[in-house]
């Protein structure tokens, strides 16, 4: 696996794991933020998880061929 993609992958780990915190933190506090940004978090989240799937795939792939 080259650099860049390990390097990729674990941005992609990194920004999951950093909306997921913030996101958690805006449904504890609750109000304003929450009602704002609640679902824009979730959405973001979905998606760094899909691309982080999708870089592991396709390190996964690369390192077979």
């Amino acid at each position: 696996m080259s650099n860049f993609a390990a390097i990729a992958m674990g941005l992609a780990m990194l920004s999951v794991l950093a909306v997921l915190c913030l996101g958690l933190f805006a449904m504890i506090k609750g109000g304003d933020f929450n009602k704002k940004y609640g679902n824009k978090l979730m959405q973001a989240r979905v998606g760094l998880q899909g691309l982080a799937l999708a870089l592991l795939a396709l390190a996964y792939y690369s390192s077979n061929s």
